[in-house]
């Protein structure tokens, strides 16, 4: 039943695209993480399995990326990650709680063309700031590292490699401290008629637990154009290769829509 859903919504957005260069194009420049394009994402996940009492969690991402032109040479990227939070026994009988997450700030520095090889990349610090509402919803720890990406785009081809790393420098004592590495290698095929599918990893390794957490993602995605209007559909699942203990396991959800604003 769900994949007869699934069909059919993906079936109703392929009848409110349209088709064409400009649609493709765009499909195009959200496979790109620096692309000098403003989007605003809204990006759902569903994970469960966690603990003893297999809790869940239901994240949606909010996710505004807003380029900012340097000069002739140079754009600097800033992409925002605001988690609103709803999540239920996710550590054995913990009960409910809803709310704001921590949020994550990326800038990327950008040169506007790619390298002579085709290469795009991007660098620039991470900050975690402790917005969390509950303290079950957030780390209650400021934190900062570097953040880098890299990819390339040929043909209807992208794959590429986003990475950041984040230690705490101040928060509550009483919190443990931070060092983690994110790791994020995906690759996407975009259609001419503006169909993406792609597959990545949104890996993290917490230095101080040494533990990894792995969630597959495989997704199918679609610009279409509600008058004036480019909006991209998305629906996918993701699989938890590993987890840390009492994390999420096995199959969740990812669906997402993201508002286009091409300059």
């Amino acid at each position: 039943m769900k994949l007869m859903r699934i069909a059919l919504f993906l079936s109703l957005v392929g009848v409110a695209g349209v088709s064409g260069a400009e649609e493709a194009g765009l499909a195009k420049q959200l496979a790109n993480p620096v692309a000098a394009m403003i989007s605003v994402p809204f990006q759902y996940n569903y994970d469960s399995g966690y603990g003893s009492e297999k809790g869940y969690r239901s994240v949606l991402n909010i996710q505004p990326v807003i380029p900012i032109s340097v000069n002739q040479d140079w754009n600097l990227i800033s992409r925002t990650i605001l988690p609103v939070i709803d999540q239920h026994n996710i550590a054995g009988e913990s009960g409910s709680q809803s709310g704001l997450g921590d949020i994550t700030q990326s800038f990327f520095l950008s040169p506007k063309e790619p390298t002579s090889s085709g290469l795009i990349w991007g660098a620039g610090p991470a900050l975690v700031l402790p917005s969390a509402t509950n303290s079950m919803l957030g780390g209650k720890k400021w934190g900062a590292g570097p953040s880098a990406v890299l990819l390339k785009q040929e043909g209807g081809w992208t794959y590429g490699f986003l990475t950041n790393h984040i230690w705490s420098f101040a928060g509550h004592k009483d919190r443990k401290d931070v060092s983690a590495t994110f790791m994020q290698p995906f690759v996407s095929h975009t259609t001419a008629n503006a169909w993406t599918v792609g597959v990545d990893t949104e890996s993290s390794y917490d230095w101080k637990d040494k533990g990894w957490a792995v969630p597959v993602n495989f997704t199918v995605s679609k610009v279409v154009k509600f008058g004036a209007q480019p909006v991209s559909f998305q629906l996918g699942a993701r699989y938890w290769a590993t987890a840390p203990d009492n994390g999420p396991t096995g199959w969740g959800v990812r669906a997402g829509i993201t508002f286009l604003f091409p300059g």
